[in-house]
């Protein structure tokens, strides 16, 4: 009895199946995703005749002609042998360097490619591509609208708070809460929009489909439990899972910054001897870059024992800032994830993730939040990271140093206590 030895396209995970179709549309047991055929076995068990494999009817047992003349001007190849519709090469010569190039010119004939070493050998597949179907805007609309009001809602709610220190300690200030909710709607959602723009941006420069930002509206105190995009085809190079990993971060931080700057110059500075301790209050954390920007912002008023009371606007660009060190760690398929597994391996980048998800656990003595960061990254990191399609090209320079960038970013945005009490 001959059995498919299938890949998932998503997370790596190997399983002989009893199919031989080409492609499996959700029948990865560990994430979900998509299996491709790579391989087959034989097995005979007892009572069972060996029986030579029927072909399916609706894909093609050779490659179209138009198919390999588009090969041999990328390669050159050895076949090794054709299974289900997914075609095995081993490569001898590479002639296009650019894989985009060459995936983008089998997708238009309706294939898709892998590029990816075994042993000594770099070996390519050929398979039929998958149909991406649309999305349907109308959600994507609705939940923008609702984060919206919810934001405004959230953005309120902190004015009040905000008017209410100044009214407590005479200080000047705008106290027009409408504004104000407005002003912090506003930069929540341009800091987190043009996060994701980010990545779909990149995504579209290397031929990525992907679906335009989804925001997750939610009732509390920001209004949101931030934004995403889905990737819906496969990451064509090393190149492009770093442009993906790192566009969403330096965007979203690019903005993050002048907001963070303006809100500060509108918060509200108080000696702290004047304001009343009762050891339950409630603070929210720093990082490097945040300390950088209140030195710039405030100057010498916020030098000595001050208390700095946030503008809800100068809160939207902390979360920003925030947002851009949860992205960043380099696990499973976090920005930070995307951007690592394009240097290392499935199995190490795994190994990564699970001593990182445990760290984190480890991290919850300084806020307990950190508990729930760490289950969730240890859940995630079972669908593990698919990698690039073509893991044989070497990662440009240019990556390398923006990577780099990526990891400064990292550490000047970390914040091992978002929020504590004292």
């Amino acid at each position: 009895m001959r059995r498919g030895v299938y890949e998932c396209l998503r997370c790596g995970h190997r399983e002989v199946m009893d199919s031989t179709e080409p492609l499996l549309e959700g029948a990865c047991p560990k994430c979900g995703g998509d299996m491709i055929l790579i391989g087959y076995v034989d097995e005979e068990g007892p009572g069972a005749k060996k029986q030579p494999m029927k072909a399916p009817s609706n894909v093609p047992q050779v490659l179209p002609q138009e198919v390999e003349s588009l090969l041999k001007k990328f390669y050159s190849l050895q076949p090794l042998g054709e299974e289900g519709g997914t075609f095995v090469f081993s490569v001898l010569e590479i002639h296009e360097k650019d894989f985009e190039k060459v995936l983008h010119e089998l997708e238009e004939k309706g294939y898709w490619a892998a590029l990816k070493r075994d042993g000594e050998r770099v070996l390519l597949y050929i398979f039929p591509a998958a149909e991406v179907k649309p999305d349907n805007p109308k959600i994507g609309i609705a939940l923008f609208l609702l984060t919206v009001l919810s934001t405004l809602w959230a953005g309120y709610v902190l004015a009040r708070s905000y008017i209410a220190s100044l009214d407590e300690f005479g200080l000047p200030g705008y106290r027009n809460p409408y504004v104000i909710a407005l002003a912090f709607s506003l930069s929540i959602l341009g800091i987190l929009g043009t996060h994701e723009m980010g990545h779909k941006i990149a995504a579209t420069l290397h031929g990525v489909k992907s679906t335009y930002p989804y925001f997750i509206p939610f009732p509390n105190i920001l209004g949101t439990l931030g934004a995403v995009i889905r990737v819906k085809s496969p990451i064509p190079t090393r190149k492009a899972a770093i442009d993906l990993g790192v566009s969403g971060p330096i965007a979203g931080i690019l903005v993050a910054i002048p907001v963070t700057v303006i809100g500060l110059r509108l918060s509200v500075v108080v000696p702290m001897s004047i304001v009343p301790h009762t050891g339950n209050e409630f603070y929210m954390g720093s990082n490097l870059l945040f300390m950088f920007l209140e030195k710039l912002a405030l100057g010498s008023a916020a030098s000595g024992d001050v208390m700095v009371f946030l503008h809800p606007v100068a809160m939207a660009g902390w979360v920003g800032i925030l947002v851009t060190f949860l992205n960043l760690i380099p696990a499973a398929q976090l920005d930070g994830g995307h951007v690592a597994r394009a240097f290392m391996n499935a199995r190490n980048h795994e190994y990564l993730t699970l001593a990182l998800g445990f760290g984190l656990m480890f991290l919850s003595y300084f806020w307990v939040g950190w508990l729930l960061w760490g289950i969730l990254v240890l859940f995630i990191g079972k669908a593990g990271n698919p990698g690039a399609l073509d893991e044989v090209s070497p990662i440009p320079t240019s990556r390398k140093l923006l990577a780099l960038l990526a990891l400064l970013l990292f550490v000047v945005s970390a914040t091992p206590a978002p929020f504590y009490t004292g």
